[in-house]
């Protein structure tokens, strides 16, 4: 059964909740491989201006409330900035990342690590997923995405562990490889997404869970419009996803635009530099 507040319109005015989030400083930065289609080597990238750009997105979460903590990055990881990856944490419990490319298994072990070490538990995933990549969380249920980098075994396995309902989306344009390039979660059980990332079946899921959605253009989505980070009321999003802005300022959400251009040479935004930590 579908709760109940997921089909309610939206709400007359927004309410922003403080956040914890871990995010890892891009100091090893740079585009060495291609595993995405936004990753091009022969470009190159600078480890300096995504370091700039990083600190500017750490400064806008922190002047909005919300707590950020750090993880150590390391030397040959260079997506390890990308901190929604290593992780899916509910209700304090932490399912770890198991990494579909060999360029980034490392990146999983590291960030359970960190959360053992702080006495979270935790639980080391046996099939491939890439965290909040594709786990999405939202009041009572956790959107999975599938197709490009996570299993939907890891879907039924992070069910079992966490206890919320889990409910597959498959992806099918590899642009948007991760569910957390094409949507991402508004707050009071509503979302934003981009249609066309998504197979017939799983936009007719949305469609009905979210009947209220607030649907993005290809032009935002090609910026990362959707790698956004919502609190309830204020959104930290690409400033290009120029429609989108003025889209969500209508319907009464507060817009906080950055830039990461830079991190975008790698396939992320916002959302890929940020891993809640829910308790």
């Amino acid at each position: 059964m579908i709760p109940a507040h997921m089909t309610v319109g939206l709400p007359d005015h927004r309410v922003a909740t403080t956040r914890h989030f871990l995010m890892c400083r891009p100091e090893f930065f740079g585009v060495t491989y291609r595993i995405n289609p936004w990753m091009d080597p022969t470009l190159g990238a600078s480890a300096a201006t995504a370091v700039r750009q990083w600190e500017a997105l750490k400064s806008a979460y922190e002047s909005l409330g919300h707590k950020v903590s750090a993880i150590d990055p390391i030397d040959g990881l260079p997506d390890m900035v990308f901190a929604a990856n290593g992780a899916l944490v509910v209700d304090g419990k932490v399912y770890g990342a198991r990494f579909a490319h060999p360029e980034r298994a490392a990146e999983g072990p590291a960030y359970l690590d960190w959360f053992t070490q702080r006495g979270y538990p935790v639980k080391e995933a046996a099939f491939t997923n890439e965290g909040e990549g594709d786990f999405l969380t939202l009041d009572e249920i956790i959107l999975a995405g599938t197709g490009f980098r996570t299993d939907t075994a890891a879907h039924m396995e992070a069910q079992e562990f966490l206890g919320r309902p889990v409910i597959t989306l498959r992806l099918i344009d590899p642009r948007f490889y991760h569910l957390d390039t094409a949507l991402f979660a508004l707050g009071d059980g509503n979302v934003a997404y981009y249609p066309g990332a998504f197979s017939e079946g799983s936009l007719k899921v949305l469609r009905r869970l979210f009947p209220d959605a607030v649907i993005a253009g290809e032009a935002d989505a090609l910026v990362l419009g959707l790698n956004a980070v919502s609190d309830g009321k204020n959104i930290v999003i690409n400033a290009e996803a120029d429609r989108l802005c003025h889209t969500l300022t209508r319907h009464g959400y507060q817009v906080v635009p950055v830039e990461l251009t830079e991190l975008r040479k790698a396939g992320g935004g916002p959302k890929c530099c940020t891993l809640e930590i829910r308790l």
